[in-house]
Parts: structure tokens; C-alpha cells; sequence
């Protein structure tokens, strides 16, 4: 999303921690079908020394929530590939 923004469209933010993504599903991603499964929602946590190694990173994702709360412990990841829209959806939410 940094190197090209205007692939991805933010949806509106729904819940102060939450931040939702998509990106057209012509998009290259590795193993897609594992990472994006159509039409079903896949949610991991992300380990703690992810969230570690790529602060920097998660941290331009939380900039764009609306959270009050300083900082943040866990965070979860949920995609999917929704077809009738041919986008790959991503979900971050910061706990």
C-alpha cells in the first residue's frame, strides 16, 4: 500500500480500532488462494515478534483508525477474496 496507494480503497472506518482494505484481485500475491480463500473470511493474530520486526509498518496502518488509545498489543488479520467484486479484502484490527 505504500509503494501504490491508489491500487487499494479504504473502506469507512466502522470501529475506532479497525481498519478495512481492499485491492483489485489482479493484484500478484503469493499463494492467494491460501491467503485470500473465496468468499470465506480467514482471521489469524499476528505473533508478537511480527508485531515486533514491522512496528514501523503496522503503525502507518494505525495512524488511519480512529483508536484513542496510545498503542497496541495484538494485532489480527482477516482477508478474503470477494469474487462478485474481484477484490482481495484485508481487515486489520489492533487490540
Amino acid at each position: 500500500m505504500q509503494s501504490q496507494p491508489e491500487l487499494f480503497t479504504a473502506e469507512p472506518l466502522r470501529y475506532g480500532n479497525v481498519i478495512t482494505l481492499s485491492v483489485p484481485d489482479t493484484f500478484k500475491v503469493a499463494d492467494a488462494d491460501i491467503y485470500f480463500p473465496d468468499q470465506k473470511l480467514m482471521v489469524n493474530r499476528l505473533s508478537v515478534d511480527f508485531v515486533a520486526k514491522n512496528g514501523e509498518l503496522l503503525d502507518f496502518f494505525y495512524d488511519m483508525t480512529k483508536q484513542e488509545i496510545p498503542n497496541y498489543h495484538d494485532v489480527w488479520v482477516t482477508t478474503s477474496h470477494l469474487v462478485a467484486k474481484g477484490r482481495y479484502l484485508v481487515e486489520l484490527s489492533f487490540e
